[in-house]
């Protein structure tokens, strides 16, 4: 892809050139706001909180900032069930305060993506609050998907669909003169409303909404369950034996259907209207070969890649799942991405702390404590994967506090829990308060320096020593490893090409970028050869010149 730049005017004056492309090979950290810094002393994180640590963001070297959902909302399911999507939920700030930020961030080079969550509002939404005081068939039911039940007299739901947080994906309403009446679709919990994407008004508002935080200078935009707007509710409905067996693809009744590419492709248009044009990754939970179509350069542009998040420790496994999602870039020309943690998932330092294989959801529900986690294997296994994905071409989001090795905290106890997975799967989930519990940014004091409060989600006693304050006075932190890996990664990434390395041993992942810069990732059980060069950071210590089990290096 050709290096586009334009020269943007801010200001009095122009600013620096920005590449269009910048996205391409970009190193992206998520922050959720509620767990990141708390400025106000409420135990919830907010805008000013953010604000506030900008300069450890710069420190670290990261190019962008993905904030996850700051809009009003009942937190039904952690900001993700919106109440108003122009708009700042009061306890994290104002528009002013949001104003601020972005201007802090793009001082600090740092640009800003934010999450839209266009599958479903929450239930307190103007719009649903109409459609309950509506009558059936009104222009605000339309909105949204209402239907009819079945049985005698409509006792039943429309279908026997289930909710992703478990249950029904139908709620019953009482009309406004106090009878039962319609259904309405919610594929997550009942709090999240599915919107009609058939319905012109509800595309022409998101347009809206796209348009309000660009002109506020927003950068790019995540986007919530990308795969699941366009819906096919004609009926009768099939039930769920029907939808669960194997279907065309691109013909479920509400997963991945081949139109909502119509609906990305008119926010193209949008994101085109901007110099540079606006960025956006798909959260899209389809299989990897459909990923390429919500990439595309006239759609979304980027779509997630979990594969790796997914996969067990294991050299071969990782190559495979490597060339894979490059060849499906190429195909897209787009660049893939790279993750191993983030808001939804057991953070990665405890994933590999445990055997390959293990039932992270029966772990979870047994509290954490069988197996035991081998916690320093762990963190070295965490370690060598992020310096590996750092090396690929492409771009990486990071979850807030895997700079620091935190592991995932699994004795929240439930009265203290949030996550809706939690209350509506009792015994079955545990939900994902663990790797929400908000950062420890000093060793001792009120929730570890988060604010002045108590935090909004119970911290452990073993936060502190994993806190900013003691990782940066100590040269083998990991949050040091993370600053040099970053700062390497920006002095040596250059064109999207990789070639790989064959050797002998099969336990070792070895490819070089151009310029000559070597990633080799030791998988085994015994230490390896590096090749000719100098070794400029390896994610343990090396023994005796050679690259240990578990270990990354790097070597130009």
């Amino acid at each position: 892809m050709p290096n586009t730049t334009f020269t943007v005017r801010s200001g009095s004056g122009f600013d620096e050139t920005v590449d269009a492309n910048w996205w391409r090979q970009a190193t992206v950290y998520q922050i959720y706001p509620r767990s990141f810094a708390d400025a106000d002393g409420d135990g919830i994180g907010d805008l000013p909180g953010v604000v506030s640590r900008i300069p450890y963001l710069k420190s670290l070297g990261i190019d962008a900032v993905w904030l996850s959902p700051f809009y009003p909302s009942a937190l039904a399911d952690g900001g993700y069930d919106v109440d108003d999507y122009r708009n700042v939920d009061p306890r994290l700030g104002t528009l002013d305060d949001f104003d601020e930020m972005v201007a802090a961030l793009h001082e600090a080079g740092i640009k800003l993506i934010v999450d839209i969550v266009p599958n479903h509002t929450s239930d307190r939404h103007e719009w649903f609050k109409e459609a309950l005081a509506s009558s059936k068939g009104s222009p605000a039911r339309e909105r949204y998907i209402f239907r009819d039940g079945a049985g005698p007299s409509g006792c039943e739901p429309p279908a026997d669909w289930e909710s992703i947080f478990g249950g029904p994906a139908w709620t019953r309403v009482r009309e406004p003169d106090g009878t039962p009446g319609q259904w309405y679709l919610h594929l997550f919990a009942k709090e999240q409303p599915d919107l009609n994407w058939d319905n012109r008004e509800v595309r022409d508002d998101f347009l809206k909404t796209l348009r309000f935080w660009s002109d506020r200078g927003v950068d790019g935009f995540r986007v919530d369950v990308a795969h699941a707007l366009a819906k096919d509710i004609t009926e009768p409905l099939p039930p769920k034996a029907v939808i669960d067996a194997t279907l065309p693809q691109g013909s479920h009744p509400f997963w991945d259907r081949d139109e909502v590419h119509d609906i990305y492709a008119e926010w193209r248009q949008v994101f085109n209207e901007y110099h540079p044009p606006r960025t956006a990754v798909a959260e899209a939970g389809v299989p990897a070969h459909r990923r390429p179509r919500y990439a595309s350069a006239d759609g979304l542009g980027q779509a997630f890649n979990f594969d790796l998040l997914m996969a067990d420790w294991d050299a071969a496994a990782f190559r495979r799942i490597i060339e894979e999602n490059l060849e499906l870039a190429r195909a897209s020309d787009a660049s893939s991405t790279w993750v191993f943690s983030n808001h939804d998932v057991v953070r990665h330092a405890t994933r590999y702390a445990l055997p390959n294989g293990t039932d992270l959801h029966a772990w979870l529900l047994g509290g954490g404590a069988d197996p035991q986690p081998d916690k320093e294997q762990g963190l070295l296994r965490a370690r060598a994967a992020t310096l590996l994905a750092l090396a690929l071409p492409g771009s990486v989001y990071l979850y807030q506090g895997e700079e620091l090795g935190l592991h995932e905290v699994t004795d929240i106890p439930a009265d203290a829990r949030q996550d809706p997975a939690f209350f509506r799967n009792p015994g079955v989930e545990v939900g994902r308060d663990g790797c929400r519990v908000p950062l420890p940014w000093t060793v001792t004091g009120p929730s570890f320096g988060f604010g002045d409060g108590k935090a909004h989600l119970p911290q452990p006693d073993w936060f502190g020593q994993y806190s900013v304050e003691a990782e940066t006075k100590d040269e083998a932190s990991t949050l040091r490893f993370y600053r040099k890996a970053l700062e390497l990664r920006r002095r040596l990434q250059t064109s999207e090409e990789l070639q790989w390395v064959e050797r002998t041993d099969a336990s070792t992942l070895h490819f070089v970028r151009p310029g000559g810069w070597h990633s080799i990732t030791n998988f085994g059980t015994e230490p390896v050869e590096l090749p000719a060069g100098t070794v400029v950071l390896s994610s343990a210590p090396l023994s005796e010149g050679k690259l240990p089990t578990d270990t990354t290096a790097w070597v130009v």
